[in-house]
């Protein structure tokens, strides 16, 4: 321990004192960071299943004006995904499945965070904490743990492997109820440093796509003790309207300008959820058709790209876990929160090491507007894949994230 001027008063703390003086900070820091951590398992109420299958056999749709992509999610799409939700899904199976990694529940700022942590069976593993975003969920990441904790069981370089925890995002499924206002991705950044910090790890990295990404982006700008990295998805960098700085975009940049003014067309959801999700919340929480409807803006896209890929019961299994939560309102808030502070948005400066995979079926963020504001070390433009990376194309999620810690870990 080094005593520094700071630590006396003129002539008249000794030496003792200080070193007192010292530890008594180091414990109320130590106190600070302890958690109270309690083993979880899923286990919804029978009564819960029979009331949500009652609902959905009693669905009333909406007259459809017309039955394709132009003005929402078509009525023979949502048909379809309600039919089978309602007949065919099977929660026990997959909340077994769920049940077999290690939950927990804790509390950091007054807020209940529920979160799964698998251990490497390597003593040198990095700490690596995922986050999902909207409408995701921790169960996205799952087929992620076995390649990242246990590299060599999966055929991959055993040098490079991860502990994994992968918590809720405040409001969201398990971590609710949501106890207070301001949780926007500032706040939740720093949240998930008291939970890494208050695991006991000293060092770490971090992941975040979505939402996911807008928190792991402000942890890069905390820039905490510890955190040796930072790994996104999308940085939501935009054009500042310079002179001939669209020139210098490479032609997968250039392609990706139509991804953005797509959004731009049919992104109705961020705007209403930026702005009155209480009263969107009101249909959300009480029909789980409406639920599945607007959740599938994103999922299944604008258009209905993801129709033919994505994993229905993994977007049911997520579906459910918002359903029997009750949580589909209070997620939405993470974009009225934003909207007040510009978490996520803000081109504050990001000293973190900064890598980007970006995928060609996703916003394409733009490195030189990126490079604005962060520290980027490590770019890939991927052949595939779109924006639920960790479920459409779990391979090459899992080789950029061993890419870009991997040249980290000795740092």
């Amino acid at each position: 321990m080094t005593i520094t001027r700071r630590g006396f008063t003129k002539g008249a703390l000794s030496l003792a004192a200080a070193i007192a003086s010292q530890s008594a900070f180091t414990k109320a820091q130590e106190k600070q960071q302890m958690l109270s951590i309690t083993p979880f398992k899923i286990d919804i109420p029978e009564a819960d299943l029979t009331d949500l299958k009652d609902r959905l056999a009693r669905t009333r749709f909406p007259q459809a004006v017309t039955d394709d992509w132009t003005r929402g999610q078509p009525h023979h799409f949502i048909k379809e995904l309600a039919d089978y939700w309602q007949r065919d899904y099977d929660w026990r199976k997959h909340e077994s499945d769920l049940n077999r990694y290690p939950h927990f529940m804790t509390e950091i700022d007054g807020q209940p965070i529920h979160f799964v942590h698998v251990k490497s069976p390597r003593a040198d593993a990095l700490p690596l904490i995922l986050t999902h975003g909207w409408p995701g969920s921790f169960a996205e990441y799952l087929s992620l743990v076995g390649p990242l904790t246990d590299p060599e069981a999966h055929g991959l370089d055993g040098a490079i492997a991860f502990d994994v925890v992968i918590p809720s995002l405040p409001g969201f499924g398990f971590s609710s109820p949501l106890r207070s206002t301001g949780w926007d991705s500032a706040r939740t950044a720093k949240a998930w440093d008291t939970l890494m910090k208050g695991l006991g790890y000293e060092r770490y990295g971090a992941h975040g796509g979505d939402a996911g990404a807008l928190v792991v982006r402000e942890l890069g700008i905390l820039a905490p003790e510890g955190l040796v990295g930072a790994h996104l998805l999308q940085i939501f960098a935009f054009p500042s309207g310079q002179p001939g700085e669209m020139d210098k975009l490479s032609p997968f940049e250039m392609e990706g300008m139509a991804n953005l003014a797509n959004f731009e067309k049919y992104g109705g959801y961020q705007a209403i959820q930026s702005k009155r999700p209480a009263t969107l919340a009101y249909g959300l929480v009480d029909s789980p058709v409406g639920q599945l409807a607007w959740n599938a803006e994103l999922w299944f896209g604008f258009e209905g790209g993801g129709v033919g890929h994505i994993d229905r019961d993994l977007y049911l299994t997520t579906n459910a876990i918002y359903w029997f939560t009750g949580t589909s309102g209070s997620a939405a808030n993470v974009y009225y929160e934003d909207t007040q502070t510009g978490a996520g948005y803000r081109e504050l400066n990001n000293p973190t090491p900064t890598g980007v995979a970006v995928f060609p079926e996703d916003f394409r963020s733009v490195r030189a507007f990126a490079e604005r504001s962060n520290n980027i070390v490590h770019w890939t433009e991927m052949p595939r894949g779109g924006h639920f990376a960790a479920s459409e194309t779990p391979d090459l999620l899992i080789e950029d994230i061993r890419a870009f810690f991997g040249t980290l870990i000795g740092g």
